[in-house]
């Protein structure tokens, strides 16, 4: 009775430890100087300066063809811009945001009086989607797998530029 015991202990405390592993990795690399993302081919590289250090197969948004013009438009914007904040408890896994709408999609949005939108984020798939199910399915982000997002988190600060063309 007390072997059995002993057994069903240790076997809690191995399943208890499993996936205990942190989300937040060490990165002791070169500097990421820059983010570029490709929407027509579904990529995201991550550069030091003309070196690709790391490239990663996306999703975008539901409705990823042309600019992201309005609020619910499900499209990912195009442009330049910068990640200007971090979010270690996304629901998302772990997420870098991007500082969308620029003073230009705020300019375009006004023009045509509408609202541009907010809260795009390069992140991960959170726990509904751990397999790529469905491609483009966020409303606007960049998202990559979970252990993929934890790479990104610790490789991109805050102030990196991101580069999003069609």
């Amino acid at each position: 009775m007390r072997a059995a015991f002993r057994f069903c202990v240790v076997v809690a405390l191995v399943f208890s430890l499993a996936g205990c592993e942190s989300k937040f990795r060490r990165y002791d690399g070169p500097k990421v100087t820059h983010v570029t993302v490709h929407k027509d081919a579904r990529t995201m590289t991550l550069h030091n300066g003309d070196k690709a250090l790391k490239s990663y197969k996306v999703d975008l948004g539901f409705a990823p063809e042309g600019d992201k013009k309005e609020e619910g438009d499900g499209k990912t914007p195009e442009g330049s811009y910068f990640v200007n904040r971090r979010n270690p408890r996304s629901k998302f896994h772990l997420s870098l945001g991007i500082d969308y709408p620029n003073k230009n999609d705020l300019a375009e949005a006004r023009a045509r009086g509408v609202n541009p939108g907010g809260d795009i984020f390069i992140h991960g798939r959170g726990p509904w989607r751990p397999f790529r199910w469905k491609a483009d399915w966020t409303w606007g982000c960049i998202a990559v797998t979970n252990s993929e997002m934890e790479e990104v988190y610790a490789m991109v600060r805050n102030g990196t530029p991101v580069h999003i063309y069609q």
